[in-house]
């Protein structure tokens, strides 16, 4: 079946390329997971393709399931692919020669990574493993050369997305050298929800506590307990099967707050020689 050029809902309201979207808060109930040709047409960066473009893309576009607890791609391999989440989640992270992982990121459904690395011809820095049963979008290197090469628009979202990559990242040393346990839930949760990373995701998220504590290096019953303190500060309701944010200002609020750590509240500190590194045992 072919991609028909259809606007993915980000193109009309002039912010396709803008760094300040609108949140994605609109009521939602949790849909049936899409194929990979409606996946594609809900992608920021197609919005500008033209119907001939967007089959172009489909050609070079495959789909893998990846069970739960297996890699979607690894540390160290060659990259050749753009990789895009359509259904699932994902944790990416990073061995330590200690044994331990540097988790980095999530990366929940509608969410595109490994820009960078496409752009470099080096082997992969990190490792991307399913926490759940989750689906995979492939774009090939041939592919994605073709759109840098082609359109302006891909371009521009390449650069938003790794402008906001850095901030990202700018947030998580932030919250590993500065930030209480309950700011750092906060923080974790408010970057799943960013609409430039992960269009289209809702007010909703299915995601368990302890997927949460893997994603903030916490353990599962502090996240509960994290968890319960934003519930009571309005910012979100705890659901079966997930979260759902009731006021992701308010989140991102209580992140910006003045949070210090407190004496004990790290569960694995550290290394000096790591220093954006959140470690699970």
């Amino acid at each position: 079946m072919g991609i028909v050029a259809v606007c993915c809902g980000h193109c009309n309201d002039g912010s396709s390329y803008n760094c300040r979207v609108a949140d994605n808060l609109q009521k939602n109930s949790p849909a049936p997971s899409p194929t990979l040709a409606e996946a594609l047409r809900r992608c920021r960066w197609a919005c500008d393709l033209s119907a001939a473009e967007l089959a172009r893309v489909e050609a070079g576009i495959f789909e893998r399931a990846i069970p739960a607890g297996h890699y979607a791609c690894r540390k160290g391999e060659p990259v050749e692919h753009w990789l895009g989440v359509i259904d699932g989640l994902l944790k990416v992270s990073s061995d330590l020669d200690s044994g331990k992982t540097a988790t980095l990121t999530g990366v929940s459904p509608g969410g595109w990574f490994g820009e960078g690395s496409m752009l470099k011809t080096e082997p992969r820095k990190y490792d991307a493993v399913a926490l759940r049963d989750s689906r995979v979008a492939h774009m090939r290197r041939e592919t994605f050369q073709w759109l840098l090469d082609h359109s302006i628009g891909f371009n521009r979202h390449l650069l938003v997305q790794l402008n906001e990559r850095l901030g990202q990242f700018i947030g998580l040393l932030e919250s590993e050298r500065l930030l209480d346990t309950d700011a750092r839930v906060a923080r974790c949760l408010a970057s799943l929800f960013n609409p430039v990373l992960y269009p289209g995701l809702g007010r909703h998220l299915a995601i368990s506590q302890a997927e949460l504590g893997y994603l903030a290096g916490v353990s599962r019953q502090r996240v509960n307990r994290a968890l319960k303190v934003l519930e009571d500060a309005g910012c979100l309701s705890i659901e079966y099967g997930g979260i759902s944010i009731r006021d992701l200002e308010g989140l991102r609020h209580f992140v910006s707050m003045a949070h210090p750590k407190k004496t004990g509240d790290q569960i694995n500190p550290t290394p000096v020689n790591s220093p954006l590194a959140i470690h699970l045992s």
